[in-house]
């Protein structure tokens, strides 16, 4: 069994050059263009949560992440991601590169990202818990959780940690 390194705060930088910065330059300006209706909301809840709340903050890859005092788990909204903080170093190891998935998602979906991920995510997580529990149904097993493990897992070059079961 691989060992993983849950200490780990961010994926290891690509090698700089050329071919790592117009990845970089494509990511953002599709970030930026495509994606700008999920941006702009994740945009402004980030600047308000880090500039006048105070809140902690950190890059993760090509996303930035607030740590927030709330008793939900992770939000994604493009290119910010806010999680809850003051959580274990499992869990929120985990839920960064989870979350980090669905920056992903937003990058391929632009503005049809609500509809297909966000949405039913919000559902999933807050309607279905006590169904989840009762069939012992893992909350990664809808279609938009699963997805961002994989790309989350993908683009950061980090290994999340198996669930306990």
């Amino acid at each position: 069994m691989e060992l993983i390194d849950i200490n780990k705060k961010e994926p290891t930088p690509a090698p700089k050059g050329f071919k790592t910065s117009l990845k970089k330059f494509l990511f953002y300006l599709i970030q930026w263009t495509w994606g700008l209706p999920v941006n702009i909301v994740g945009g402004i809840a980030f600047l308000f949560c880090t500039k006048i709340r105070g809140r902690r903050w950190q890059r993760f890859g090509y996303s930035y992440i607030v740590y927030l005092p709330w008793k939900s788990g992770g939000l994604s909204m493009g290119l910010f991601i806010f999680v809850k903080d003051n959580h274990t170093k499992r869990w929120t190891y985990n839920t960064r590169i989870h979350e980090y998935g669905h920056t992903w998602q937003a990058l391929i979906l632009g503005p049809l990202y609500y509809i297909v991920i966000a949405i039913p995510s919000a559902v999933w997580c807050n309607f279905f818990g006590n169904y989840r529990k009762k069939n012992d149904i893992s909350y990664y097993k809808l279609y938009c959780e699963a997805w961002a493990n994989a790309f989350g897992q993908k683009f950061s070059k980090m290994k999340m940690v198996p669930e306990k079961r």
